[in-house]
Formats: structure tokens, sequence, C-alpha cells
């Protein structure tokens, strides 16, 4: 009987919800804890900062053990620390001295879940028979959108109804989802992504190969043009529509992510008539059109609608960006996509970052900060132009 890969494929869309519930379902609890815990804010947003932190480090070093124990063992592992994880969230902050270590230890359980599914979910996708990878690819990604606006919307609902001090079984119904996809990943077909009888590119043999370098660029400036614009959705939102600060947190990030959903969905559907690389040119224009709207106009509903157009031009650029660099580097294996999904993670701190730093120079201007990240879509026009040169060259 032939392996019936969409299976596969669909365990790996649920890979991305379970992603995007280990990055967004916490940052709706932080007010709780700092009432129920007396945790003060500065050590609140470390969580954030942890989470990524460990996920950057596992990018790192997951290029030394996936290949070795295999892709099936790898991501049941990630399904697991991540399960495991969000139902500690329920029982650790109470069993230890100082809840604030509770969560910490939590949180470090479920990011060494999310940053071996980061490394590993698009090159299980890349690896299974399809005749629409480009497509699916995209579509893949769309998944981490829809899951962030699924946790930000069933979450609500539920503090809603069950009341936001019973969150810790929410937490455990979330912890479900990696769980029963675990048994999913036990039994779906999977293939390597590198051809029996050859041998993936090691890291020194990608440090030497130009395109490599190039796609280096494309991801760092493609979690930069993503971060830099999403991290002030909410105040944008606020400020555009004229609510609350509690209606501007969820609006304004669900727009972004929905915007941003939206186009990696059209990608996935309409992939086959579409040139990827004009795509993404053409999304990196808009990226950067999007960013003139919310530095330079003066009015508050359009810097909102700006935010909304930078969520769909960015939507390509992560999952684009693979499907080249599994395009033009087709022994890239494992050691390729880890260290592409560090770089995209670079990217996403070092965008809102800069955009602090310019901001702080401009007396808190966050507008400034925002006009000088133009410099993020340019970055990666040209680096797709870069690409596109040497692709002819090598071919003659």
């Amino acid at each position: 009987m032939k392996p019936n890969y969409n299976k596969t494929i669909y365990a790996c869309f649920i890979g991305y919800i379970v992603q995007a519930i280990i990055n967004n379902f916490v940052p709706l609890l932080f007010l709780t804890f700092q009432s129920s815990y007396g945790i003060s804010i500065s050590k609140i947003t470390m969580l954030v900062t942890f989470n990524f932190g460990v996920q950057l480090v596992i990018d790192l070093i997951s290029i030394g053990f996936i290949d070795k124990i295999g892709y099936r063992a790898s991501i049941i592992i990630a399904h697991l620390f991540a399960a495991l994880g969000l139902a500690s969230l329920a029982f650790l902050p109470d069993l230890t001295p100082d809840p604030f270590i509770g969560l910490l230890i939590s949180v470090t359980i479920y990011a060494i879940g999310g940053g071996l599914l980061e490394v590993l979910v698009s090159p299980i996708v890349e690896s299974c028979p399809n005749d629409r990878k480009e497509q699916t690819m995209s579509l893949l990604h769309s998944f981490y959108c829809w899951g962030h606006v699924g946790v930000v919307m069933l979450s609500t609902a539920f503090f809603a109804i069950a009341g936001i001090h019973r969150w810790k079984i929410l937490s455990i119904i979330w912890a479900l989802i990696p769980l029963c996809n675990t048994f999913l990943f036990a039994k779906v077909p999977m293939v390597s992504l590198i051809e029996e009888g050859e041998k993936g590119f090691t890291v020194l043999e990608l440090f030497k190969k130009k395109v490599f370098w190039i796609l280096i660029l494309l991801m760092v400036c493609a979690g930069a043009s993503e971060q830099a614009v999403s991290q002030w959705a909410s105040t944008l939102a606020e400020k555009g529509l004229g609510v609350s600060k509690t209606i501007g947190d969820l609006a304004g990030p669900m727009f972004f992510a929905i915007m941003m959903g939206l186009s990696r969905l059209i990608y996935g559907k309409y992939g086959d008539r579409i040139n990827l690389e004009k795509f993404m040119i053409s999304s990196g224009v808009l990226c950067f059109i999007s960013y003139l709207v919310i530095s330079l106009t003066k009015h508050p509903l359009l810097g909102f609608i700006g935010c909304g157009l930078c969520g769909l031009s960015v939507g390509i650029m992560w999952p684009g960006t693979f499907s080249m660099a599994a395009a033009s580097l087709k022994k890239g294996g494992t050691s390729m996509f880890a260290l592409l999904a560090l770089a995209g993670d670079l990217g996403c701190s070092g965008g809102p970052t800069f955009v602090g730093m310019v901001s702080t120079a401009f007396q808190d201007n966050l507008k400034k900060g925002i006009l000088f990240a133009i410099i993020f879509p340019i970055l990666l026009i040209v680096g797709i132009l870069m690409n596109q040169k040497l692709v002819k060259a090598e071919n003659g």
C-alpha cells in the first residue's frame, strides 16, 4: 500500500499550531501572574525573552543530534516537551518556593519543544513527495498565524465563560494538542530529506557557499521585517481605533496575524500560478510602503491599516526563503534548516531592538524607529536580486 504523506503534512500543520500555543498563550496571562503571584513586570517580561532565548540555543545545538536520532524521534521529543511544559504551568509555580522559578522552568521545558519544532517541521514537509512544495510550505506556515488567532480567541472566550482564575485548566487543555500530535507522528510515514546514499552538507560546507549567506540575509530580514512592526501592533490598534489597551492587545496582534496568514494562504492556494521570487519582491515593496504609511501618516487609523498591510506583506518572506533554500541547496539537510531558523530568530529579536534604539535616539519617537526599519525590506529585495543573479551565473 502506497504511504499517505498527506497525513504527515497534516501532522506538521498541527505542529505549527503547537508552536503558536507555545509563543502566544502565556503572554495572555501576564497580568494574572502579576496579581496572583506578585511577580514584577520586569520578571514577567523575562519569561518571553527566556522562551525565545532557549529556542535560539536549541536551533543551534539541534544540528548535532537530529540526524543521529532521526526526524521521527526528534519530532516526538519536541511534542512531549511542549506538552509537559504547558501542563507544568498548572502546578509548578505552586510547588516551587518562588512561583517565578516554577514559571521559568515550565517556559524552559516548552521552549525546548518549540525550538525543535521550528527546526524540524519545515524539513519534514519538504521531504514529503509533493508536486506543490512551495505552496505547501506557505500553507504550512499559515497555520502558525491561524494558531495564533485561535489561541487568542479561544483563550479569551474561555476566560469570559469560565473565569480567568481557571487558567490552569486551559493550560492542561492546550497541552493535550501536542500530546495527541505525538501519537500522529509516531504513525505517519516519513522519509529522509537527503536521498539514500547521499550525504547532506556539513556546516563548514554550507559556510563556503555564497548562496547560503544570501539566504541567511533573507531570513534575518524576514524575521526583522515581521517583528519590527508586529510587537507594536497593539499600540497602533489602541491609538488607531481609539479602544482600551485590553482590546488593543487583542485587535492589533490578531489583525496582523490574520493578514499574515491570508498572504500565506493565498500563495498556498494559487502559488502554482505565481513566481515565488517575484511575489517575494512585490511583498518587499509592499512592506516598504506599509512602513512609510505607519511612520509618516498623522491619522492613527491609517497607521493601524498600515500595520495590517505589513502583516500581509511579510507573510511569504519566511516560508518563501525556506522554499528558495530547499531549491538552491538540495543537500542542505538539517544543518541548513537549523541555521536558517536561527537567522530568522535573530532577525525577530534584532528588528524590534533596532526600532527601539532608533526611537530612543529620537526622544522615544516610535514612528522614527519604524521609518528607519525600512532598511529590512530593502535588504530583502536586494538579497533576492542577488540570489537570482547568482543562480543565473551558476546555470551559465
